[in-house]
């Protein structure tokens, strides 16, 4: 079925399913730290997106594939990030063994590159968090179907990447967003402090998600103690976080503003997810049958 972000950034049952999602999202970052220390920013993000979107689609209007000048070109383009940093991502990738040169390419000047098996597996965990969300609000078969076919990861991600990239509601909902999101590792902090969500109230001005211990925060996303102290110190000064009482020794509670903007996100996020797949799955040839289906069939 087809979703509309409107419908999802006002929907409660949508907004528990996301509390869901976050929770898996945080228990896949502490599965695999390094990972979520290289792709927990906006930015960084964008860029693997940016990278998967070229190598599996071409979504710049050429064919599918990714080299350094092309990836550099394209995040210039829609103003990621900077030459340095896009240039700097694909090294970090390189040395991670997220990436790698293709053996024996062409166009030896050229130097195309490709994921490597541990980012394609990455990539299938993050779509099959989002579509067993999805699945849980209209109860579709999305999970079942990649799990049975994963090559649609590649027929879908181009498509993915592309609206998200386009879209400003995805980009930059709002300044409280913005701050987490673009720090490093603030993505996940966001993340964190979400998934902690109790009970909802949709009137209530705050909404307290418990004690937090920035020691904790610090051991579970590898980042350092000043940098989750200058980020919560610049999110409390916008009145988007605070503690109930005395600081680091009463319950902590986000702001209702701060929630809706990372709400919208989610909304728009799912909506484009949900979407790519219905146009995109609907399109697919149909796998060809096994030998047990054959012969079922023939005996039919």
């Amino acid at each position: 079925m087809p979703f509309a972000a409107e419908e999802l950034a006002s929907d409660l049952g949508f907004f528990t399913t996301v509390l869901g999602c976050a929770r898996e999202m945080v228990a896949a970052y502490a599965e695999n730290q390094r990972m979520s220390s290289i792709f927990a920013s906006q930015q960084r993000w964008l860029m693997a997106q940016a990278g998967l979107g070229l190598y599996f689609g071409g979504i710049d209007g050429e064919q599918p594939g990714f080299y350094a000048r092309r990836f550099v070109d394209y995040i210039l383009k829609h103003e990621i990030a900077s030459h340095n940093t896009a240039l700097s991502f694909i090294q970090e990738m390189l040395a991670y063994r997220y990436m790698r040169y293709l053996p024996d390419p062409p166009d030896k000047r050229l130097r195309p590159i490709e994921p490597t098996e541990t980012a394609v597996e990455q990539l299938s965990k993050w779509l099959y968090i989002h579509l067993m969300a999805l699945d849980s609000l209209d109860g579709g078969q999305r999970t079942a179907t990649l799990v049975e076919r994963p090559g649609i990861v590649a027929a879908l991600q181009p498509a993915i990447a592309e609206r998200i990239i386009a879209s400003d509601r995805v980009r930059h909902p709002g300044e409280t967003f913005d701050l987490f999101t673009w720090a490093n590792s603030g993505g996940v902090v966001m993340d964190f402090l979400i998934s902690r969500i109790g009970t909802i109230d949709p009137t209530a001005a705050r909404m307290i998600i418990g004690p937090i211990s920035f020691s904790d925060i610090c051991d579970r996303f590898l980042i350092s103690r000043t940098h989750v102290k200058r980020l919560m110190s610049k999110a409390s000064a916008m009145g988007s976080v605070g503690w109930a009482g005395s600081p680091g020794k009463s319950p902590f509670w986000l702001s209702r503003g701060f929630i809706q903007e990372y709400w919208d996100y989610q909304a728009e996020k799912f909506a484009i997810i949900g979407n790519v797949w219905e146009e995109t799955v609907g399109a697919l040839p149909a796998p060809a049958p096994t030998e047990q289906e054959r012969f079922t069939s023939a005996a039919l």
